[in-house]
């Protein structure tokens, strides 16, 4: 009858003449001590390599990898993005502008980030489309003040699809009754879902809504770029930030996020190493 040589070594040393019954016994729980600890580390292990994974295709699948942004609006973005294109490494890119502000619905109130986008180029750098529960990102068209928020963020205002809800900035507007906080009214005509910390912070409007909103001129903040392997991030925000004769500002994933993944990847190791002792202990009490 075949018989795995690893059972085969592992139930020798369970066995043992009547007048080494204690041997046999400590030879048994050792065992069973060691199997459990790599069993447990194992599955720490398959944990910290599914929310690596977690990181990389969610969190990392909306918030941009990299990006080159200027202090003025980029009027001709659609020339830098396809010299920006030109670098194999990078695998598509978008136009953005970004801005924060508070979002009020229904006697409630919270921050929000909130990025102009392009829905043509939104699609190729983010995952958002992928994850729409509710409406479509293509009714993000200027002139129209859509709005699509993250499912956590809808819960916490009441909101539902088609409500209007209010975006107020931190910029004040002079008026006949004094100073007043710029705000405006959107339709919500997205909602998505990825993870609770992207939900309750991330908003997308159109990107000429948002250029109106902070009184620029048409055009962009920045690029943003959707990378064939993320950890060039760092060296393609540098080549885009030189192509440009404006002074642009490079910046990754690894600036915003960086730590959070250096905190996986640390972990992971450590498991690792205490893995590899338990089998070294293993070798060493059971020697074949």
């Amino acid at each position: 009858m075949f018989r795995p040589l690893a059972l085969f070594i592992g139930l020798r040393y369970t066995r043992a003449e009547r007048s080494n019954g204690f041997i046999s016994f400590i030879s048994l729980i050792s065992m069973i001590g060691l199997t459990l600890g790599v069993a447990v580390l194992i599955t720490v292990l398959s944990v910290m390599n599914g929310f690596d994974r977690e990181l990389k295709t969610r969190i990392l699948g909306m918030v941009p990898q990299a990006t080159v942004v200027s202090t003025e609006i980029i009027s001709d973005w659609k020339q830098l993005a396809d010299k920006i294109k030109e670098d194999p490494e990078v695998a598509a890119v978008a136009p953005f502008i970004q801005l924060q502000g508070m979002l009020t619905s229904n006697g409630q109130v919270a921050g929000i980030m909130v990025t102009g986008v392009d829905p043509e180029y939104e699609k190729d750098v983010s995952i958002i489309n992928e994850h729409m529960v509710q409406g479509s990102i293509d009714t993000l068209q200027s002139g129209e003040f859509n709005i699509v928020l993250g499912e956590e963020m809808v819960q916490s205002l009441g909101l539902q699809l088609g409500d209007k809800v209010t975006l107020v900035l931190p910029e004040a507007s002079p008026s006949p009754a004094g100073v007043i906080p710029r705000f405006k009214r959107f339709t919500l005509t997205g909602i998505f879902t990825i993870s609770p910390e992207v939900d309750s912070l991330m908003a997308f409007i159109p990107m000429g809504d948002a250029a109106k909103l902070l009184r620029l001129p048409d055009g962009a903040q920045g690029v943003r770029m959707k990378l064939n392997d993320i950890f060039t991030a760092p060296m393609a925000a540098e080549k885009a930030a030189a192509i440009a004769p404006q002074q642009l500002y490079p910046n990754d994933w690894t600036q915003t996020h960086g730590n959070l993944f250096g905190a996986i990847q640390m972990e992971k190791a450590m498991v690792g190493l205490l893995l590899f002792l338990i089998i070294l202990v293993a070798s060493i009490l059971f020697p074949a």
